[in-house]
């Protein structure tokens, strides 16, 4: 057989194997979204106060809409420095590189191998040395060797889309991190400012109560009050020192929890105003629930999904016989300087099959075991839908019913106001005894710190909307997701 013969057969053999490769089908069941019966909108929700739908417009990094610097600069340190975030970034990377290496499976692997032997014959054995050959003999290799699995049923391309899957799964988990951080960290600010109201309300009143102790004692001297009203102001007085100290402590847990939560263990945080925290644009009624597609947690559980899915096919194309072709090339000498001349070529080729006889059921199992965990995934991903649902529709009545409460609670504050000037004035007057006036104290302070309480409560619903709407939308978004 000449060389000329040699092409048309390699050229041929080659042919072979694409026209095999791409021929071959991918086993396994190939994705489809799982239709879940879900309202076609949330409840609906009350439009922003002066604005319309077409300036309802959230950017991702919604937690600037409050115009808080201090807190622009934590949330910023904590999507930086927090430790989960590092985590979720290191998970990400250790999915690609896995990627990376389930796809290098799809191409042939080049190996280069080297070896040198030198040995020693017996000359005292049954069978004799021939003439002339010497008793220490040395052998020099060099090789390029190949192993390629032809991919005939799909299963190394289910594996990639696996792989693919488990990616963007790994980057869906590290955005659902850092909304939950954003949202934490924004949450554990405002429970800060709240603290700060109520410490600042607390202290006022306190200074109050010193005053009223400081006057009923004169009075007591002048026979005007008596001992149990001293008594009664004294034991005022002391509550509002103890509530004081108990919500300072609040507060450096709090601050403690944010220095964790940026990664700055000492972080000191002045103290700031509660109130001048605008509740950020709300949007406009009947969001269609398709939006819960843009949820992070959402995607990550349908990329878990196609993931399961896909790894059916690989488990079922183990069931099936794996081609595959070996080779290799090189040469072989005594001598090394004579290993590249065309005497020391040495080479093989050829195909191989393997083919399961008997395996117990070992396959098959294995199959089943991958079918579970796709309806386990599917499961998941039909509650993470289900969960999106009811934390929007519970978002969306928090901030309606709380809004709708605004005039109630300025009411209350002002009522409890009017009714402790009316009875210090009564009190003064003779017409009422000293209970009066610390009962009205009493529900004065506890309306003052309800006020700011709701202000918090306020706030936080806000964030809580905007974390379950995925952290941000606009008006296309709106009309993309509506059918």
């Amino acid at each position: 057989m000449n060389r000329k013969d040699i092409v048309p057969r390699r050229t041929t053999l080659a042919s072979l194997v694409m026209v095999v490769m791409l021929a071959g089908c991918a086993v396994g069941p190939d994705y489809k979204r799982p239709a879940l019966d879900l309202p076609s909108q949330f409840p609906e929700s009350p439009p922003a106060e002066g604005s319309s739908a077409e300036e309802s417009v959230v950017a991702p990094q919604w937690w600037t809409l409050y115009g808080d610097a201090t807190l622009n600069e934590l949330v910023s340190s904590a999507l930086k420095n927090n430790a989960d975030i590092r985590k979720a970034l290191a998970q990400i990377d250790e999915a690609e590189a896995i990627l990376s290496e389930t796809g290098s499976a799809s191409f042939p692997e080049i190996d280069l191998g080297a070896s040198g032997t030198r040995s020693r014959s017996s000359t005292l054995s049954a069978q004799p040395l021939p003439p002339g050959s010497p008793v220490i003999s040395r052998t020099n290799r060099i090789t390029l060797s190949t192993a390629f699995e032809l991919d005939f049923w799909g299963k190394l391309r289910r594996a990639s889309q696996a792989a693919r899957a488990d990616v963007l799964a790994s980057r869906y988990a590290g955005d659902v991190t850092a909304l939950t951080l954003a949202g934490t960290t924004t949450q554990a600010y405002f429970t800060l400012r709240a603290l700060d109201a109520q410490v600042a309300v607390t202290r006022e009143t306190l200074a109050t109560r010193d005053e009223t102790l400081t006057i009923v004692r004169r009075r007591a001297v002048s026979g005007l009050a008596s001992e149990l009203e001293v008594s009664q102001t004294e034991s005022a007085r002391a509550d509002a020192a103890v509530q004081l100290r108990n919500l300072e402590r609040q507060r450096a847990l709090v601050e403690h929890q944010l220095g964790t939560l940026t990664g700055n263990l000492d972080l000191k945080v002045a103290a700031g105003d509660l109130m001048n925290l605008p509740v950020p644009v709300l949007p406009p009624p009947g969001l269609p629930s398709s939006l819960l597609e843009r949820r992070p947690d959402v995607q990550q559980a349908e990329q878990t999904l196609v993931s399961a899915n896909a790894r059916i096919g690989v488990a079922k194309a183990s069931l099936f016989p794996t081609f595959s072709l070996t080779g290799n090339y090189g040469g072989q000498s005594e001598k090394l300087s004579d290993i590249f001349k065309n005497g020391a070529r040495i080479w093989s080729y050829g195909p191989a099959v393997s083919f399961p006889i008997f395996d117990a059921g070992k396959y098959s199992a294995r199959t089943n075991e991958a079918e579970a965990r796709q309806r386990q995934s599917q499961a998941n991903y039909q509650k993470t839908v289900e969960t999106a649902f009811r934390e929007v529709a519970d978002a969306l009545t928090n901030v309606q019913q709380t809004t709708a409460s605004v005039a109630d609670v300025q009411t209350r504050l002002d009522a409890a106001h009017h009714a402790l000037r009316l009875a210090r004035l009564r009190y003064e007057a003779g017409y009422v005894g000293y209970l009066d006036v610390l009962d009205a104290m009493r529900t004065a302070y506890a309306a003052e710190l309800a006020f700011v309480q709701y202000r918090q409560s306020q706030l936080s619903y806000s964030v809580d909307l905007l974390k379950a709407l995925g952290g941000g939308w606009s008006p296309s978004d709106i009309a993309l997701a509506k059918p």
